[in-house]
């Protein structure tokens, strides 16, 4: 079950209010304009059940959500380790603090426990000469390579159970600790939110050690402390960064979680454990180092030089770089040392964003930032490869008039070497994202014209295309445009929507023509898994592949390079997500749906044939605590025939009779498409159904994953955000669900999500009366350049201006918060205080709560998000929230 914002185990702000109506209750005129006149039609007790949401019980329902379904969902993910070609064993959670020990053979499909954990836990307390505490279960296991023993934690010591006999022992071979990360390995905030695991932290230091959960954000979270000589499991995930200080706040070690569950101990010092037990990784090489080792490059007084590792000798390889166009460090030797590719880059514009952080942590006096951030139609540098061969030292010039306005920030260009070394390859991605390249370039041969030395003219390498997309909106090119190189057929598996549709191509990289359509269909690519370059067949990921299912679930595929053989290896009614056996003979599918726990199920590699079900997921201690099922549905949007999807969430004492306003959570940003699809427990927007309402979401035209018609929506017309097809996908469900008030209707968002939840009510306020935006990008044009320009396009021209919020004001209609965060690296915070303006200056009502040294994504911190909640509240239920 996943869920993004997951807490281990178990900031202020200050509000600038714009001038706005009384209070409800104050005035009767002011309620007429917010109440649903469907509400007073209706008769005197429909009112009170409309005015009794957002209550203090709401609230506490809200608020300890999170924390009331964490942990309440078991047998849901496993992860398999392999011991042998067919067999493996996982771990299980089958309830608070207890769990299974599984041993399977995929060939027969025989599942059997690993071992007896009662019969264990006897003979550990046998051998040790006490029982173990209860509830406790072996940890850190490892199985021997042949299977014949398994070796495991219990009562703080190790043991080994000879698997035949069932014999327990004490186990000869002692367990490794979990490495503390030292140098530049260590981290500063947990990157990622894995599976669930553990630590078991061992302070073998003579004071207290205070243990800090390093956030997404950095921030230290506590969990207490650690008396000397004791030990402590704690419950987290893979990714996930501790802490450890001493009294004085001195470090003694970083910690970060894998999926072992080993000690981690801390010694007296904060010293680390012996580093033979962390193999030190090899020295790279030096920056620039040839291959053989012979030679590096290096730029010095803006041109390439070259120097000799043997003895130290020098020599100039350039001498036109000069401050303007300079040399790249990057350079990109040829396999055989023989040759180098460099860039010699035009400078382009820079720009940087100063902001202020009013109240800084560390200080006193205001702190100023600033940070370079290119926006759209900066000027961007322009590279140009050259080519310098080491026989010789000749220069050679690569014409740049098939890649004369490439879109790069940096100036760099990703170069490949065939594998002989006579010719390299390039992608051109030009400014506009209307033409993209794969371009080769070939070494002039012995017979061939010799190109300059350093000091004479160059020579001349004419660039060919190996392949070509163009399109007359855009061409996805941050997320499809992957390929797979084969050299040993001189052929490029490429992904591409020239049909309409995201598939495979198979093209002749000698020739650039196309050999064939690898696949092909009315459903899309999503990701490649695997590539059999021997056997010439593909594993990947598609959505739309079994029809009557939702087009966004994923499934397995496999298919020949020739286009033949297609099969679907998935077949549950869900979001699938696959592993592999080592030798890929068999995977393991875990699937599900928002309103389906996960299954999981052991298949075959080459006809997804079912081997056995392994775990079908117990959500039932989650439903008792009251979490509502999503409810997914499917209407068509704007044109009266296109399927849109999305989901509804009720609160927890749902009542059929009553009404409840509508609150959409929106993020319409095309790179992706993101109504929920598999199971998780949605703690965000199941917390703010708790107060009363009923929260959807819903992917409407100009997201993604879906055919290329349907994403073209969005280009040069962010402002759209799908709204069409939401407002159709709302009216759709209220026509069958009564107690949608359709009257009542809320949407709050952040980044690209604050864009259009500001939106909403500037273009359909008659629809959508309340909205929150959290630090929105309201200005295409204020915004970062790799992201607008890839949907907006370049150059800037009047589109822009009319897809801003700041431009489009003047046309707010109902109550809107706007939430930023004063220190956002992400967004431009003057986007919002642009449109905030822009507000005044139209003499619009709003709020604006800006949130001191807050980066992006203010309304996730605990004060912005119920600040949020007090809104919708407020303005959606006509009462003062009463959280107090």
């Amino acid at each position: 079950m996943r869920d993004s914002g997951r807490v281990p185990g178990n900031m202020g702000g200050v509000m600038i209010v714009f001038p706005s109506p009384p209070m409800p209750g104050l005035a009767m005129p002011w309620i007429a304009r917010w109440v649903p006149v469907v509400a007073i039609l209706a008769g005197l007790d429909a009112a009170p059940r409309a005015l009794a949401q957002g209550s203090k019980a709401d609230y506490e329902r809200a608020m300890g959500l999170a924390q009331r379904t964490e942990n309440k969902v078991f047998r849901s993910r496993i992860h398999p380790e392999w011991f042998n070609p067919s067999n493996f064993w996982y771990r299980v959670e089958t309830g608070p603090g207890t769990a299974e020990f599984v041993r399977v053979n995929a060939t027969t499909g025989e599942r059997a426990p690993l071992m007896d954990i009662g019969r264990v836990r006897e003979s550990v307390g046998k051998l040790a000469g006490k029982a173990p505490g209860e509830g406790e279960s072996p940890e850190g296991i490892r199985l021997d390579a042949d299977g014949s023993r398994v070796r495991f934690r219990l009562s703080g010591k190790r043991w080994s159970l000879r698997m035949d006999s069932g014999v327990v022992e004490a186990d000869d071979q002692p367990e490794a600790p979990l490495p503390a990360r030292e140098g530049h390995r260590v981290p500063r905030r947990s990157r990622r939110t894995g599976e669930e695991t553990s630590i078991t932290f061992v302070n073998q230091t003579k004071e207290d050690a205070e243990l800090f959960w390093l956030d997404t954000e950095g921030q230290r979270r506590s969990y207490g402390r650690i008396r000397p000589g004791q030990e402590r499991t704690q419950h987290t995930f893979e990714g996930h960064a501790w802490l450890l200080v001493d009294k004085l706040g001195n470090t003694l070690a970083v910690f970060e979680a894998d999926a072992t569950g080993r000690r981690a101990v801390i010694e007296e010092g904060g010293t680390r454990p012996p580093r033979q037990q962390e193999p030190q990784p090899a020295r790279p090489p030096e920056r620039g180092q040839s291959p053989d080792g012979r030679w590096v490059a290096f730029v010095k007084e803006n041109n390439l030089h070259l120097r000799s590792v043997a003895d130290g000798t020098v020599a100039a390889l350039s001498r036109d770089g000069d401050a303007r166009q300079a040399y790249s460090a990057d350079v990109t030797w040829a396999p055989d040392s023989s040759a180098v590719v460099a860039r010699s880059v035009r400078k382009g514009g820079e720009r940087t964003v100063h902001f202020v952080e009013a109240a800084p942590k560390d200080q006193l006096q205001p702190k100023l930032h600033q940070q370079r951030y290119l926006k759209p139609g900066d000027e961007l540098p322009k590279p140009q490869l050259r080519v310098f061969t080491l026989p010789g030292r000749r220069r050679w010039d690569v014409t740049d008039a098939l890649y004369s306005n490439p879109f790069t920030e940096s100036g760099d260009i990703d170069v490949r070497w065939s594998a002989d070394g006579r010719e390299f390859y390039f992608d051109y991605n030009q400014r506009g994202h209307q033409v993209y390249r794969v371009l080769a370039a070939r070494l002039p041969g012995a017979g061939d014209v010799e190109g300059g030395a350093a000091d004479a003219t160059p020579g001349v390498i004419e660039p060919r295309v190996v392949v070509e997309e163009s399109a007359a909106t855009f061409i996805d090119w941050t997320s499809k445009t992957w390929r797979e190189w084969l050299p040993g057929t001189g052929e490029l598996l490429w992904m591409s929507e020239r049909d309409g549709w995201c598939h495979l191509w198979l093209h002749d990289v000698a020739t650039g023509r196309v050999k064939n359509q690898v696949t092909r269909g009315p459903w899309v690519v999503r990701r490649v898994e695997h590539v059999d370059v021997a056997g010439r067949k593909v594993w990947f990921m598609a959505g739309g592949v079994r029809p009557g299912q939702d087009p966004y679930f994923l499934h397995l595929c496999r298919v020949n390079l020739d286009g033949t053989g297609f099969v679907v290896l998935t077949e549950g009614d869900g979001q699938h997500a696959v592993q592999f056996s080592p030798g890929r003979e068999w995977f393991l599918d875990t699937w599900s749906r928002v309103d389906q726990p996960p299954v999981t199920e052991l298949r075959r590699a080459m006809d997804g044939g079912l081997v056995r079900e392994l775990e079908r997921a117990d959500a039932t201690a989650l439903m008792a605590s009251g979490w509502t099922m999503p409810e997914p549905f499917v209407a068509p949007g704007r044109d009266g025939t296109t399927p849109i999807h999305g989901i509804l969430i009720k609160p927890s004492n749902f009542d059929p009779s009553r009404r409840y306003p509508v609150v959409e959570e929106i993020y319409a940003g095309p790179q992706g498409a993101f109504v929920p699809k598999e199971f998780g427990r949605l703690a965000r927007q199941h917390a703010i159904a708790e107060l009363g309402f009923v929260v959807v979401q819903i992917d409407g035209m100009g997201t993604n994953h879906r055919s290329k018609a349907f994403h073209d929506v969005c280009w040069k017309n962010l402002g759209d955000s799908g709204f069409p097809d939401r407002i159709a996908w709302m009216k759709a469900a209220a026509r069958t669900r009564p107690w949608m008030d359709l009257e009542r209707v809320g949407v709050y968002g952040g980044s690209a999500g604050g864009q259009s939840a500001a939106r909403a009510l500037m273009a359909h306020g008659d629809f959508y009366r309340v909205a929150v935006s959290d630090c929105g990008c309201h200005d295409n044009r204020i915004d970062k350049i790799w992201w607008n320009e890839q949907w907006m396009g370049w150059p800037v021209g009047p589109h822009y201006a009319e897809q801003s919020n700041a431009t489009q004001a003047h046309r707010l209609k109902g109550r809107l918060l706007l939430i930023v965060g004063e220190v956002d690296t992400n967004v431009d915070p003057a986007s919002t205080h642009q449109v905030a303006a822009a507000l005044v200056r139209a003499d619009k009502d709003f709020d604006l709560l800006v949130m001191p040294g807050t980066g992006h994504g203010a309304a996730e911190t605990p004060y912005g998000s119920r600040r949020r909640m007090d809104h919708l509240v407020r303005h959606l239920h006509g009462r003062e929230p009463r959280w107090e």
